[in-house]
């Protein structure tokens, strides 16, 4: 497809990144030669096929000319989350067999080099930010730019073998190895995917809404995760469109804005933190702007609502929706970079369906997807029959079936390969060629999909009925206060309780509002006026909430959750059992009616030290739950 895009469209930009606050392109013809040389500097330190190139780093058009140079090669492309700590950069090398790694920057080639001693079959690193790494002097290291130098020398002495390993590949050849999140608290597992299993998650995504060559995409979910292979490979590819690099994380926002992207793929997290940042906004927004939200975001809502119902809008609402949308949601959509977007997807895990609404009411058209690593993409709604709470019907070509436990099974030519190594987990997973989720679910008489909680994660009360935690959490941390959380049931007791992060800077924001002095996060949190304010949050989502899922009582942490500590996973979810077990104290003590309780836990830091904290932490009672 690389190929195909060069020959038809050379001089017609394929990529856009940001450097130095300017932004610069990339053709066709350039993402080629790139590709191109960069797999021929392989092939020149001796890659063959078969052979694992591990990369790692933030979304840039090098990660992706170094996962396309090995696939070229008829190589396999190993990637891993920006944030990976040395030990587990060194288990997912080691478990995968990585013989190369392409990396960012010195953050990460200081990873490599802390590990390289444990990391036997690891031949070189190749860097393609040089900034920083003048003196250092390692034969392991090589720049990018020197590796595309060797690539042209291999080629006058090799001339044609590139095109020739390309016309070699197979679809049933392996292209990736894509490492699992690890939700239960164990160590990764890797899911192996050809080129055909693949292409069918990126032949899905178009069959359910195409894209054109004129659109512009942005590539921001970690290219580590099976999305944004998807979406920022595989759809990219076919379609020919522009896709778009914000320069740095903190300056993402401004960034889209800047692009004003016609395609969006955020996971759930990312779609609610932007949705809290906007309420947050709002609170210290002047008496007009407040006023202004106050009266029109109630048509948004209603609108919203008849829409996602089925229902017709009538001539009045739609006069009064007109207005609301030049007055305050047209220029809000401009103000988080959304302006343009006709395309709006989440996946990963549940959204909030408050957040959900919300980005209906100002006028984005966002859907949910249902798919994952190893199903492929399942389901998902076309525009015109979006429905709340819903991941739309199965795209055409998938198989869905309900088990009589309530699991959702899957089947079709997107599922992947297996586990690499792990011939037990695949065995337990795949089944007469049906992919068994572990996500509960049902379907809806008009034929949608509803995915409710992972199996594993559903938690009983005692009367038998079963609580989907992420509902409840999601709907939580639609509060622009509240950053995590995580609900608690003691069967025994049989009613919920949560453990909440703060989101540090909204509730300091609001803590200098109200003259309250703190020191730390930990200070702030334990604050009995904090205390106060998450409990009225709570309050009023339990009036929303049926009874037995009413919130009894809550504490807020002393710290944020951290993917360092095993704590989240590397997309930001909840580890469950890890927390039940580094929490169990804190946990024993909600369920035994005490006011307040010690909690000890360790602390893991990035260069592997380990220390232990102490924090009292209060216990709080809702009350009329």
């Amino acid at each position: 497809m690389l190929k195909f895009n060069y020959e038809h469209y050379a001089k017609e930009i394929a990529m856009r990144y940001k450097k130095f606050g300017i932004w610069q392109t990339y053709s066709w013809e350039d993402y080629y030669l790139n590709v191109k040389y960069l797999a021929l500097g392989l092939l020149s330190l001796g890659f063959k096929r078969g052979d694992k190139l591990a990369i790692i780093g933030d979304n840039s058009p090098e990660w992706y000319f170094g996962e396309l140079a090995a696939q070229a090669n008829g190589g396999v492309s190993v990637g891993m989350y920006s944030d990976l700590t040395p030990p587990e950069i060194e288990y997912i090398v080691n478990h995968s067999e990585a013989k190369f790694a392409l990396v960012e920057d010195q953050e990460q080639v200081d990873k490599f080099l802390q590990i390289k001693g444990k990391i036997p079959f690891l031949k070189a690193v190749i860097y393609w930010d040089p900034k920083g790494l003048g003196n250092y002097d390692d034969a392991i290291l090589l720049s990018l730019k020197e590796l595309q130098e060797l690539g042209k020398q291999y080629e006058s002495q090799m001339p044609g073998v590139f095109e020739a390993n390309v016309e070699r590949g197979s679809a049933d050849d392996v292209c990736a190895i894509v490492y699992t999140s690890g939700t239960t608290g164990t160590v990764p597992k890797g899911a192996v995917h050809s080129y055909k299993t693949m292409m069918a998650g990126g032949i899905a995504h178009l069959h359910l809404d195409p894209w054109r060559r004129e659109d512009n995409v942005v590539s921001y979910l970690p290219p580590a995760w099976m999305a944004e292979q998807w979406y920022g490979i595989c759809c990219h590819l076919m379609a020919a469109s522009v896709l778009n690099f914000p320069e740095e994380p903190e300056t993402v926002q401004n960034d889209i804005r800047e692009i004003g992207p016609r395609m969006v793929f955020y996971s759930a997290r990312l779609w609610e933190s932007l949705a809290a940042a906007v309420h947050a906004r709002i609170l210290d927004a002047t008496f007009i702007k407040r006023l202004a939200f106050r009266l029109l975001m109630p048509i948004g809502y209603k609108v919203a609502d008849l829409r996602l119902n089925g229902k017709k809008v009538n001539v009045w609402w739609r006069l009064a929706y007109t207005v609301a949308n030049l007055l305050m949601f047209k220029p809000l959509r401009d103000r988080i970079g959304l302006r343009n977007a006709r395309i709006c997807y989440t996946s990963g895990a549940m959204l909030s369906p408050d957040a959900f609404r919300f980005f209906h009411a100002i006028g984005v058209p966002l859907k949910s997807l249902y798919g994952s690593t190893e199903g492929g993409v399942v389901s998902g709604p076309r525009t015109e029959d979006i429905k709340l709470g819903t991941v739309g019907p199965p795209i055409r070509g998938v198989e869905v079936r309900i088990t009589e436990t309530g699991e959702i099974i899957v089947r079709q030519q997107g599922l992947f390969l297996g586990y690499y190594k792990d011939p037990c987990a695949t065995a337990n997973v795949l089944k007469d060629g049906w992919f068994y989720t572990g996500d509960a679910g049902f379907f809806r008489e008009d034929g949608h999909l509803v995915f409710t909680e992972r199996v594993k994660d559903l938690l009983e009360l005692r009367n038998g009925e079963k609580l989907p935690p992420q509902y409840i959490e999601s709907r939580l941390k639609f509060s622009p206060y509240i950053k995590d959380a995580w609900l608690l049931v003691d069967k025994a007791k049989s009613y919920p309780c949560a453990v909440i992060v703060i989101d540090y800077e909204n509730v300091a924001k609001w803590a200098e509002q109200k003259g309250i002095a703190y020191t730390t996060f930990t200070d702030l949190s334990q604050k009995a006026e904090v205390y106060e304010l998450i409990k009225k949050i709570i309050a009023a989502l339990n009036k929303d909430l049926p009874q037995t899922y009413r919130i009894r009582k809550f504490v807020n942490l002393h710290k944020e959750l951290d993917p360092d500590e095993a704590e989240l996973t590397r997309t930001r979810k909840l580890k469950r059992r890890f927390l039940e077990k580094k929490y169990a104290t804190l946990v024993n003590a909600i369920y035994a009616d005490k006011k307040e309780v010690l909690v000890e836990a360790e602390v893991k830091y990035r260069d592997g030290r380990v220390g232990v904290t102490k924090t009292s932490v209060r216990i709080v009672d809702v009350g009329g739950a």
